[in-house]
């Protein structure tokens, strides 16, 4: 687990050194992924399982606080269990703090439980009584970080709680099949296969039924499952609430982390921006009205609908004359006038130079640590000295722009696309929100000042060329499982007879190989990292890198061995541990590690360094018919060898920020451009069908 909570946490940091080995699963190890994987199903509704059944009954709290080995967070749950907790059926949500404080206790329930059986036993109990929503947030990290469950997967949250991914219209089709309904559009809708004996539902995006703003036509990539769920996974696997003790790897770059995986998204969907035609992520101002609008076309599974946000939003309305009128939730009702005061206190600590602590000393901001001190600034976690006088800018500025409802009671919210992670990303102000926070990293490297040029420099290394595949996009279908949308009956649920699924298209890429031809002067250990960025700007301007080198999307980075004279550093596009494929359906994982147990086909720990990351499937912006125009950046660096540099043996070169070179400014291109860099232009083409991209060549 240790290893999978790295890769995870890290996404598009960490890089395997080696290949992966396998190792084959015991039925220890066997026993306790299959109980995890059915503590997960069907959480919207009570679980049949007759060994769940009897655990619940006799599973007790009172007079057996020697189940955990810190009994005392066990009381605290148990204590807002008996007296005040949020009810089952209503919605969960991690921004709401009576929500947070009540799912941390559950956690460290589940954490502190002497041995796993008590984890198990406990999670049991919590299944069948907390808040679904609640319990599946607490179960998953507490898996994610627990000694108990190590190398534990967990199942995919999109079938877990397929309500978040998919639009209402889809999910409404998945219960009507489940009561025997035949609407007038059977047969126009249900797709025929006959190798899959339940039903299957077209899904389209939500920009096809409801456009409110041009910002959501985009819609492919910002609902795209697989992004969305990478950005729910990141927040489990690194809460922002989470003190360092409970973290299964090295919390130590948690700050950093938060920056760098924010900002690679943004320069992510900037590139997909100009494949569409359009332009830089707008900006905005909390003191204006906000442009765009939203309509998720979502539901939660209580039936209440995600909240709209109109256009022309005017956010001093909503929050100063809407919600701070009320004092139900503290601060939290103020959400207008505590995001202008932690914007404005940020922006003078990075003036200033220095912030202070609650004791009034000062941390200097432009040392070695400072950036990272910087970074837990801005997320607000708790490794920042001043949580209180700087705030949760990211909590209160979700919440003023997701225009929620303001709610009359703290366990009847109907919390917005922004307040959950799982649906974050389909809300185009994420992108214009985050984008305005990497105003206080920009301006604090811009203070920094460029690199050196000896800092760029690798002696003795110089690139000679970079050579490409032909690059390809198309759109392909991805099947999902809705099982999980609809309530079954007790045999139902044993015997998992119903399936329903959706069918839906999503983008896609030709897998391609690349070589850098490298001269050496002499053998040595090298650091290569790799990236893609625009050429040129959405009116077909060419674009200078020291106007857009916050744009450029890493791709690959590894460590690689050079020996003296010429060298070709050959790489696929499928060998980059930034990347993650499908994940295995939750049908299909718990069919393999059952069958592994009752002594079939052994079950493979898997390669985590691909589990959790970013969507392989969006690795390359969509291309156009005709070609669409980007560019390579490659450079190769000096390896540091220490003893820091390999977190569970993962490639985190600690000499470099997470995004060198590209993370200060440029002044002069003719500095920047080493001999150990290179850059190379490359056309991505946008194909339709199968026969046209198995007949494309590849120019070596």
């Amino acid at each position: 687990m240790r290893a999978a909570v790295v890769v995870a946490l890290v996404g598009l940091v960490a890089l395997a050194i080696a290949e992966p080995s396998y190792k084959v699963a015991d039925k220890v190890f066997l026993g306790k992924q299959k109980d995890v994987l059915r503590l997960f199903e069907y959480v919207n509704q009570p679980a049949y399982y007759k060994d769940f059944v009897e655990i619940e009954k006799e599973f007790k709290f009172e007079g057996h606080w020697d189940q955990w080995t810190k009994p005392e967070f066990a009381k605290e749950f148990f204590h807002y269990f008996k007296y005040d907790i949020l009810p089952q059926g209503e919605v969960f949500s991690v921004f709401y703090p009576e929500h947070l404080k009540q799912a941390v206790a559950l956690f460290k329930t589940f954490y502190y439980a002497k041995d796993f059986e008590t984890f198990f036993k406990c999670a049991v109990w919590a299944r069948q009584n907390v808040n679904e929503g609640m319990f599946v947030y607490a179960l998953a990290v507490a898996v994610a970080h627990s000694k108990h469950t190590e190398n534990v997967i967990l199942p995919p949250i999109h079938e877990i709680f397929p309500e978040y991914f998919f639009n209402d219209e889809v999910i409404h089709k998945a219960q009507q099949y489940k009561q025997h309904y035949w609407g007038t559009y059977e047969h126009e809708d249900e797709i025929k296969d006959a190798s899959y004996k339940g039903y299957t539902i077209h899904a389209n995006y939500s920009g096809w039924y409801m456009n409110v703003h041009p910002e959501q036509s985009m819609t492919y990539f910002t609902e795209d499952i697989g992004l969305n769920s990478y950005y729910y996974y990141q927040n489990v696997y690194m809460p922002f609430w989470m003190e360092k003790e409970y973290m299964s790897f090295d919390g130590s770059y948690r700050g950093e982390l938060f920056y760098f995986y924010h900002q690679q998204i943004l320069a992510r969907f900037y590139l997909e921006r100009l494949s569409n035609g359009k332009g830089e992520i707008p900006h905005f101002d909390f003191e204006h009205p906000i442009e765009t609008g939203f309509y998720p076309s979502l539901t939660y599974a209580n039936g209440l609908k995600f909240p709209t946000r109109p256009n022309h939003a005017n956010l001093y309305y909503h929050g100063v004359d809407g919600e701070q009128q009320y004092n139900f939730f503290g601060n939290y009702s103020y959400s207008y006038t505590y995001v202008k005061d932690y914007e404005r206190r940020l922006r003078d600590a990075l003036d200033n130079g220095w912030v202070y602590t609650p004791e009034g000393k000062q941390v200097f901001l432009y040392t070695k640590e400072g950036f990272q001190t910087l970074c837990n600034l801005v997320e607000s976690n708790p490794e920042s000295p001043n949580s209180r006088f700087y705030g949760d800018l990211q909590v209160f500025a979700r919440r003023l722009l997701g225009y929620s409802y303001f709610p009359l009671d703290q366990y009847k919210v109907a919390p917005s696309a922004l307040e959950q992670f799982e649906t974050s990303l389909r809300d185009p102000m994420f992108y214009q929100l985050y984008k305005r926070m990497m105003y206080y990293f920009y301006q604090y490297q811009n203070y920094m000042g460029p690199y050196e040029k000896e800092e760029l420099l690798f002696k003795g290394v110089k690139i000679e060329d970079m050579e490409i595949d032909r690059l390809i996009t198309y759109f392909d279908y991805h099947y999902s499982d809705l099982s999980h949308a609809v309530t079954v009956d007790e045999k139902e649920f044993v015997e998992d007879t119903f399936e329903v699924r959706a069918r839906q298209f999503r983008l896609n890429h030709k897998a391609f190989n690349y070589k850098v031809n490298v001269v050496s002067e002499k053998a040595t250990d090298a650091f290569v990292k790799v990236f893609i960025g625009p050429k040129y700007d959405e009116y077909g301007r060419e674009i200078d890198m020291e106007d857009n080198y916050m744009n450029f999307f890493e791709l690959d980075r590894f460590k690689y061995t050079l020996q003296a004279g010429k060298n070709v550093i050959k790489r696929s596009s499928l060998e980059s541990n930034y990347f993650s494929e499908d994940r295995t359906t939750y049908k299909q994982l718990y069919k393999q590690v059952l069958t592994a147990f009752n002594g079939g086909e052994a079950f493979k720990y898997p390669d985590f360094t691909k589990y959790y990351t970013f969507p392989q499937r969006l690795m390359l912006p969509k291309g156009e018919f005709g070609g669409k125009t980007y560019q390579f950046y490659v450079i190769v660096s000096e390896y540091h060898s220490s003893e820091n540099n390999e977190i569970a043996n993962y490639l985190v070169d600690t000499e470099y920020s997470m995004g060198y070179p590209l993370d200060r400014p440029i002044e002069f291109e003719h500095d920047f451009f080493v001999p150990n860099s290179y850059t190379k232009d490359v056309v991505i083409y946008h194909k339709k069908t199968e026969e046209e991209i198995n007949t494309t060549w590849s120019h070596y």
